[in-house]
């Protein structure tokens, strides 16, 4: 599993019934008809209280949040399906709210970011190339436009951590997400996981092990049962002992 970017900086005081729902996919223990059960419930919610521009920016995070427990579960078709519309519910956000508070175009265009980016998981090396560079593109518009979206830090820095070869530098991604923490931006707890463990990867990668899973460890105190951050102690332990 690829770390989720859910900085939900809009809001401010964060839905209760968001929160259920965004933790409940975080925790990675949904089947598919309790992830739809909370999708339809989150999208009912969210008609009922928002419109205009923040309503199209949820919908598109509630879509995106369903095509990770689909991509969890292997189901990439309809992962794909559920990204692409959230891509879509972020530009109407973005076309039909250019007076829009900039907090609010920031999010969509964070939004359009990390969809595209988990699209790039699962789509072909065509597609990749003819479209992976407008994830980092909209997340420096959103940068731009609200420079603690957390969402749009968090992806700019995440980058150098997770990137292979050459396209990555680990230590550039750790001063990055450092600068995330010391107060660079507005984070939620759903961000200071991803930062956590976006820092662990990045310490593995240096073969800095024990400082990679103290990272590791902290983001767990958060979600117990994720299974990227499960995976990724495991691995660090196991460094850990054949270091030794």
């Amino acid at each position: 599993m690829a770390v989720l970017v859910t900085g939900l900086s809009l809001y401010g005081q964060i839905p209760s019934w968001l929160v259920t729902y965004r933790d409940a996919v975080y925790g990675q223990n949904l089947s598919i008809t309790e992830a739809e059960r909370l999708f339809q419930e989150a999208d009912r919610r969210a008609n009922e209280s928002l419109n205009g521009s923040a309503l199209y920016v949820i919908l598109s995070r509630c879509e995106y949040l369903l095509g990770r427990v689909y991509q969890d579960h292997g189901r990439n078709n309809e992962a794909a399906a559920h990204y692409e519309k959230g891509i879509s519910l972020a530009e109407r956000a973005l076309s039909e709210g250019a007076g829009a508070a900039a907090a609010v175009r920031a999010e969509a265009h964070e939004m359009i970011a990390s969809n595209i980016g988990q699209l790039c998981m699962i789509k072909s090396r065509a597609w990749v190339m003819a479209n992976g560079l407008k994830v980092e593109d909209n997340a420096k518009k959103a940068r731009q436009l609200n420079s603690r979206n957390a969402g749009s830090l968090y992806l700019l820095a995440s980058r150098w951590a997770f990137g292979p070869g050459a396209f990555g530098d680990p230590k550039r991604g750790i001063r990055e997400l450092e600068a995330i923490l010391n107060g660079q931006a507005d984070l939620q707890k759903d961000t200071f996981f991803n930062v956590y463990s976006a820092l662990g990867y990045a310490c593995l990668r240096l073969n800095r092990y024990q400082e990679a899973l103290d990272w590791v460890q902290k983001s767990l105190t958060l979600y117990p049962t994720n299974k990227f951050a499960l995976d990724l102690q495991s691995q660090i332990q196991e460094k850990l002992r054949t270091a030794k």
